[in-house]
């Protein structure tokens, strides 16, 4: 009985079946979207923040260039002050050496000067006084050429002891006589400079290089930003934020020849200020006649003309022509010394001065 009882209990009971909530394909549906929904906001959020800080980067890396450019920038601004400087303290050398030799030349005068009262005093010879005032009229031309360079001075000097050794009409004077005309012969072929002309018209185009607009001097109107109502979402206020950035990194312009040079203020006014050095470079070099430094000048200031400021306007279009006609300006060789005329007078004096033999 017992084992029957065993025998029984080792049975396998009926499994008790488990209820299993049926799920309604609809909502598994829906439910699926909201996930999928979910997710593209999230990677759309991601790939927006993730560009909004690119730009914030980019912009970063554009301010750091833009400041390096700046620094740059005030560096070739001191650069060219310094030579400002260099440049000013040579034209005031130029001026001290320019007063100078006019204190030469009035010391010669008042030489000249004292000489003749000497010669009144001791009341010399017609002949004597004759050679000695040609010399001295030759010392003066020689002078004229030397420091100034001026031979229309020159030439009506000698023109002058000419015409006295042709009044007083002596034989032993026409060596000298053959000696000026030789070399007024030379001073005459010397082609002729209207020295005072040339600087008043430099003075003029110095004086409108200020006035001169600019080839590229235009500036497109900010754009306002778009407004922002209070009411509107963060998200939608942080998208108009990143669309104004964005705007404000790219412009457009349409210009009628390439490659124009945009200029600071800065640079704008140490262009014109270089110009006008260049023009009084010029002019300085015309009172020396130095027609290759007299060219060069003029020639940079005939290209940073063009390169720099707008051919259309009348007045670069007056300033070019100018320059170019300046340039074209023949101030021939180096002048002629007075050293066969000087010789001869020298000679001549000596010969007078000589006592004649017993």
């Amino acid at each position: 009985m017992s084992d029957t009882l065993d025998d029984s209990s080792a049975l396998p009971l009926p499994s008790t079946p488990v209820v299993v909530p049926a799920i309604d394909p609809s909502a598994r549906a829906l439910t699926r979207r909201y996930l999928w929904l979910v997710a593209a906001l999230v990677l759309l959020g991601i790939a927006v923040l993730t560009g909004w800080f690119d730009i914030r980067n980019n912009l970063r890396a554009l301010r750091t260039d833009v400041a390096q450019r700046v620094g740059d920038l005030d560096a070739a601004e001191k650069t060219t002050r310094g030579t400002l400087r260099e440049a000013q303290d040579s034209l005031r050398d130029a001026q001290a050496k320019l007063a100078l030799l006019e204190n030469r030349l009035a010391e010669s005068q008042t030489q000249q000067a004292a000489l003749e009262a000497l010669y009144r005093e001791l009341a010399p010879s017609r002949d004597e006084w004759a050679i000695t005032e040609v010399e001295q009229t030759l010392l003066l031309a020689s002078q004229q050429l030397q420091f100034a360079g001026n031979v229309q001075a020159a030439l009506a000097a000698m023109q002058l002891a000419d015409a006295k050794l042709q009044r007083l009409d002596r034989p032993q004077f026409l060596p000298l006589r053959r000696a000026l005309g030789r070399d007024m012969d030379r001073l005459k072929a010397v082609p002729f400079v209207d020295v005072a002309g040339i600087s008043l018209r430099l003075d003029q185009a110095i004086a409108s290089v200020d006035a001169l607009p600019l080839a590229l001097e235009e500036r497109p109107a900010p754009t306002p930003p778009l407004g922002s109502a209070a009411q509107d979402p963060a998200w939608r206020r942080l998208l108009r934020d990143m669309w104004n950035d964005i705007r404000q990194l790219i412009r457009i312009e349409n210009l009628d020849r390439p490659e124009l040079p945009l200029l600071s203020p800065p640079e704008r006014f140490f262009l014109r200020e270089n110009i006008k050095l260049r023009l009084l470079s010029a002019r300085f070099e015309l009172l020396f006649h130095d027609q290759v430094n007299f060219r060069a000048d003029l020639a940079a200031a005939h290209d940073w003309l063009n390169k720099y400021f707008d051919t259309r306007a009348r007045p670069v279009q007056v300033l070019d022509a100018t320059l170019k006609e300046l340039q074209a300006t023949e101030m021939g060789a180096e002048a002629p010394d007075l050293g066969r005329s000087l010789e001869a007078v020298r000679l001549l004096k000596l010969a007078h001065d000589k006592p004649s033999p017993r």
